[in-house]
């Protein structure tokens, strides 16, 4: 079982919802950006997704993108990415699971990046413009590393892609929950649902779990009765933006807990 995999296990084990947490790598800065993922951890997130700040995020809603838009105006580089996972995974046993965009890290050069990646600490990579069928260069040097890889299964997916992807993915499925960019959304598209249950008549085994839009603990536990986890991002940044690390810390402790104080 992969790392990310087994986290996922033993949260649901215990009965706990299961949250994976998003956090820009380099926002506001490099040791705040670590400070602040440690926190995330720390308080209870079960995965933690680590994103790259990238010029063109055509998913990301406004708050990921002004974000990742400060992180690089203050001088983030794609190498700067693994001392901060190394940083991270140094203070914390949570998976990290590496948020990118396609083009940097063909960039970089994926067989480099992919094995600083493991270096570093990190689980694995989501890709959310990278299709399975295109993927074949990084599912056969994730395999060599054992390096999770995380898909997306959207509402338009035609059967025999969300089971593609249920197959390729490892670590779990990103099942979007709307068509549309990243954002707090007050009620998810009951299309998540369909998602879902695509992906689980694939019979992999493969968790899924729901992210795009999530932004209340009461999501977060409805989320969890159908699915495998809920993943948050834009909620964390704003908790940040708001109160610092501590408003983070509570922001993920009442997620956890289904709560939406």
């Amino acid at each position: 079982m992969s790392k990310t995999a087994e986290a996922i296990s033993v949260a649901k084990a215990k009965g706990e919802s299961v949250l994976v947490g998003y956090f820009p790598a380099g926002y506001p800065d490099i040791q705040s950006s670590v400070d602040a993922c440690v926190a995330i951890c720390e308080a209870g997130a079960d995965v933690l997704e680590l994103g790259v700040p990238y010029s063109d995020p055509v998913m990301d809603g406004l708050v990921i993108q002004e974000a990742t838009e400060e992180a690089l105006a203050n001088g983030f580089k794609l190498r700067e990415l693994f001392p901060i996972i190394e940083a991270i995974t140094a203070r914390v046993s949570t998976p990290v699971l590496v948020m990118s965009y396609w083009n940097p890290i063909l960039s970089f050069g994926l067989e480099k990046f992919a094995k600083e990646l493991k270096a570093s600490g990190a689980a694995g990579l989501i890709t959310p413009d990278l299709i399975p069928d295109e993927a074949k260069d990084w599912i056969a040097i994730s395999e060599e590393l054992k390096l999770d890889r995380v898909f997306l299964a959207t509402p338009s997916s035609s059967p025999e892609r969300l089971e593609q992807a249920a197959k390729s993915s490892r670590g779990f499925v990103y099942a979007v929950s709307t068509m549309g960019i990243t954002g707090a959304r007050e009620d998810l598209d009951k299309a998540a649902r369909q998602v879902v249950s695509g992906v689980n008549l694939s019979e992999t085994g493969t968790p899924v779990c729901v992210g795009i839009g999530v932004s209340t603990g009461d999501q977060v536990a409805e989320i969890n009765g159908y699915a495998d986890g809920a993943i948050v991002g834009s909620a964390l940044i704003k908790a940040y933006q708001h109160g610092g690390l501590n408003e983070l810390t509570n922001c993920v402790t009442d997620l956890k807990a289904g709560s939406t104080k």
